[in-house]
């Protein structure tokens, strides 16, 4: 060790007996909050369907019996309370800021849950937004939750990263959509995974077709998926594929996803039942 040493290993490149292993920037949440799985959505784009899965998914391991809980970590665009039909605001007791529950009984904190109005833009640079993300995690008095899920904003930026550093993430849903694109971005999401060494659960493809009512006939409507050609150049699953329903759309835009009843994602419940708990 120098004799110059201020212990900032992270700016110095020399390689001495005392240099100390990499930083854990792990937080514990709330101490009221026992938090057995955590589940991050996410997306390499905006607009493909993750806070609708995200919501769906909360509302599928409820009706299971599981106690679940939504993290809504898409600060600058939040819709899971729009989702869920909630407008009222987020209180504060003397032990810290309560969650909002849904109508089944699902424990929402979102940033819209604290502002005056919910269309007041947020306009904060990314280290306050990362900021807000864990504080929702650290402050907010979650109790007993089974099933956790954060709805990440897209892309690989600030709030992902400080989500993957921060919260001990037990497994990341993909959401993608049929567009070729989609090859690029999930690579780019499941590198960003492996890098932060957060296990991949597998894949999800929205907007997947469209049934006609008519004819009972499939429609590719963004032309044929290469979602699986995508999956095993990775090594992952798809688990599911969701397809354009209207009756699904006008659920979450008049707050009512919990009562819409459709049976995609039950691979995906599946696949989280078997996810190991924090208590094992």
């Amino acid at each position: 060790m120098s004799d110059n040493c201020d212990q900032s290993c992270g700016s110095c490149s020399a390689e001495c007996s005392e240099r100390r292993a990499t930083e854990d920037f792990t937080e514990r949440p709330h101490e009221l909050s026992h938090i057995r799985r955590v589940i991050g959505v996410v997306s390499g784009k905006g607009g493909v369907g993750k806070s609708l899965v995200t919501s769906t998914l909360a509302t599928l391991m409820r009706r299971k019996g599981y106690r679940t809980a939504i993290l809504d970590a898409d600060i600058t665009g939040p819709s899971i309370p729009k989702a869920f039909g909630i407008r009222q605001r987020a209180l504060a007791d003397q032990t810290g800021l309560l969650p909002i529950k849904s109508r089944t009984g699902i424990e929402i904190m979102s940033i819209n849950l604290l502002l005056e109005n919910d269309t007041d833009p947020v306009i904060w640079r990314g280290p306050i937004l990362a900021g807000t993300v864990k504080q929702f995690w650290k402050d907010v008095v979650w109790g007993d939750v089974d099933y956790m899920f954060i709805d990440m904003p897209p892309g690989t930026g600030d709030v992902p990263l400080t989500v993957f550093q921060s919260i001990a993430v037990d497994g990341i849903i993909i959401v993608t959509s049929p567009q070729e694109l989609v090859s690029m971005i999930v690579s780019k999401a499941v590198r960003m995974a492996q890098m932060m060494n957060v296990p991949v659960l597998g894949l999800v493809e929205n907007m997947s077709y469209f049934r006609c009512p008519d004819n009972g006939k499939d429609y590719r409507i963004f032309g044929e998926s290469h979602i699986e050609d995508v999956a095993a150049a990775h090594g992952l699953e798809v688990l599911a594929r969701i397809p354009i329903d209207p009756r699904l759309a006008e659920a979450c835009d008049s707050g009512r996803v919990e009562s819409f009843d459709g049976d995609w994602l039950d691979p995906v419940a599946r696949v989280l039942e078997g996810v190991k708990g924090k208590d094992g």
